[in-house]
């Protein structure tokens, strides 16, 4: 891949927002490098106010982001757009942005490829804006099915059908209290039925939550509790899982869990989850990639794996500049 177009990824203090930026250049297939973003006080400024500048970028992040400038830049987050736009500047206009999340209408024209989740329901549609479902990610198929095949010895024992119960908790306006633990897990335990849950909790589920979830849910069962030693089984208990319950909390949580190809049950009880995080369980029941979570026995089905990261690489790939006609610039995925 000599001839590959220079590829930035503008990584930024949120993991969540560097997870989908980085997915999408793994989608990609090509060569790309990680710029790390420092923010400073002026970084929470609108973007409106700082156009294409890096007036909110610590200075210890500036010396990397220097030519030889990249072809191509992909970021997500409002905070990245003012560093794209001013990179595509400082390239005399050819980079190729990709932003992920709308950033503004101010300057938004600047952007090659703007990918707008469709349950933030932008208004006016434009040849710029790819409309989206849920948050592009890193999980593949291949990356699942390695993760399962590290871990399978370690729940060898277990009976199956695995469910793998993946936890969030509460957000700032919506507390995940013992109650809707105590809930979630009787209604996971329910759907086990003679198999066996595999659980992971996270940093926001709290350990009262997770005493009443674990309570509700006696086993056969795997655990990994959020801080405990050694290795976060989260993507292997996705790979080994014969279905899935997540809760609705997370929307990168619920787009991973439909990275699978089973059975995916999203627990999001009437009035817990924001307006926006509940567009997007409606989508997902819509497209046949997951269910509500309910009181009936664990039915077998299967769909196609969500994968936004590769619906967004494809935009893209027809973006970047061609050189003599390389045949990675084919798509490589369908959406679907």
């Amino acid at each position: 891949m000599a001839d590959a177009p220079t590829i930035w990824v503008l990584a930024d203090d949120r993991a969540g927002n560097v997870s989908q930026a980085v997915g999408v250049a793994e989608a990609l297939g090509l060569p790309f490098t990680v710029k790390t973003i420092h923010y400073g006080a002026l970084g929470r400024l609108p973007n409106v106010l700082l156009g294409a500048t890096l007036m909110g970028v610590e200075e210890d992040s500036r010396p990397d982001l220097a030519p030889p400038w990249p072809e191509a830049v992909i970021a997500a987050g409002r905070r990245t757009a003012p560093v794209a736009r001013w990179i595509k500047r400082r390239s005399g206009g050819r980079a190729v942005l990709a932003q992920i999340m709308f950033p503004g209408a101010v300057g938004s024209d600047e952007f090659d490829l703007i990918a707008v989740p469709t349950h933030d329901r932008l208004g006016t549609p434009s040849a710029n804006v790819l409309r989206i479902t849920g948050a592009p990610h890193r999980v593949t198929p291949e990356r699942l099915r390695q993760e399962a095949l590290r871990w399978e010895s370690r729940v060898a024992a277990l009976p199956r059908p695995f469910i793998a119960l993946i936890v969030g908790g509460a957000t700032r306006r919506r507390p995940f209290g013992p109650e809707l633990a105590r809930d979630l897990g009787e209604r996971t335990a329910a759907l086990a039925a003679g198999g066996s849950v595999l659980i992971a909790t996270s940093r926001r589920t709290g350990r009262d939550a997770e005493e009443a979830l674990l309570e509700a849910v006696p086993g056969p069962r795997s655990v990994y509790r959020w801080g405990d030693e050694g290795e976060n089984p989260y993507f292997a208990y996705l790979g080994l899982a014969d279905a899935v319950v997540v809760t609705g909390d997370s929307m990168s949580m619920c787009s991973e869990s439909c990275a699978t190809t089973g059975p995916v049950h999203i627990f999001s009880p009437p009035g817990w989850a924001s307006p926006k995080h509940e567009r997007l369980h409606a989508e997902l029941y819509t497209l046949g990639l997951a269910r509500p979570l309910g009181n009936a026995p664990l039915d077998f089905w299967t769909h196609p794996p969500l994968n936004t990261a590769g619906l967004i690489a494809d935009a893209l790939r027809g973006r970047l500049p061609r050189k003599g006609g390389d045949p990675f610039l084919e798509p490589l995925y369908q959406p679907l």
